[in-house]
């Protein structure tokens, strides 16, 4: 992305709305640019530590974009990226703390991984490619599009995931009743739980479905990346 502009513009410019839209679509950070995948293998068994983790995620990466982009003409280039991983850090100890405090359980689950979202890929891209060289306003909506991007394809895997090796989603029976010894939906005519959707090699399997789908609909990214 270019250096700042002078002369101003809406705040939901066509330009800027791309900042949104195409993180979405045809710039996902994890199935074009395959970023962000070792927590898409972790983390996706349900979708409840899916959408947390999203969230979470979602939050540093508009903080951190917002924050660098502020202090971008203040950064030292020589140590611009221990600055970036200093605000990134701080960020994840504010998330951990709030999980710890008002949703231990799933902090407890997410535990280490939580912790991780300080190297994540997408967001240490975002500060260095994008936040270090525009305004505030646009690093928000580059830091909303990704990490909505990001999201998205957390929460479909999860989906996938939880849905045909648990039979629920987000704790809620769907292929059957949760009373003991009772049967019912498709559990009464065969059906069982596939373990291999909670192992971590069907996350990377699911992920590749979804990156070779969206490729397939559109030859252009074939041939761009």
């Amino acid at each position: 992305m270019s250096a700042d502009n002078k002369t101003s513009e809406p705040l939901f410019s066509k330009k800027n709305k791309k900042l949104i839209t195409d993180p979405l679509t045809d710039n996902n950070p994890v199935t074009i640019q395959v970023l962000g995948i070792c927590s898409a293998l972790a983390i996706t068994v349900q979708v409840s530590q899916a959408i947390v983790m999203s969230l979470s995620v979602l939050f540093v990466i508009i903080m951190g974009n917002l924050i660098v982009s502020l202090l971008r003409n203040l950064i030292p280039s020589r140590i611009r990226i221990i600055v970036q991983l200093l605000v990134v850090a701080s960020l994840v100890i504010i998330v951990d703390q709030v999980l710890a405090a008002f949703q231990p359980d799933l902090s407890a689950k997410l535990s280490v991984f939580v912790g991780l979202i300080i190297t994540n890929c997408i967001i240490m891209g975002r500060l260095e490619a994008f936040a270090m060289a525009n305004k505030p306003w646009p690093s928000i909506l580059d830091g909303l599009g990704n990490g909505l991007g990001y999201g998205a394809i957390l929460i479909l895997v999860a989906v996938f995931r939880e849905l045909f090796g648990s039979g629920t989603l987000m704790g809620i029976p769907i292929f059957g009743n949760s009373l003991p010894g009772e049967e019912s939906g498709l559990y009464t005519i065969g059906y069982q739980n596939n373990n291999l959707m909670i192992l971590p090699p069907m996350a990377l399997i699911i992920t590749g479905i979804i990156i070779w789908v969206q490729r397939a609909r559109n030859k252009a990214l074939i041939e761009e990346h």
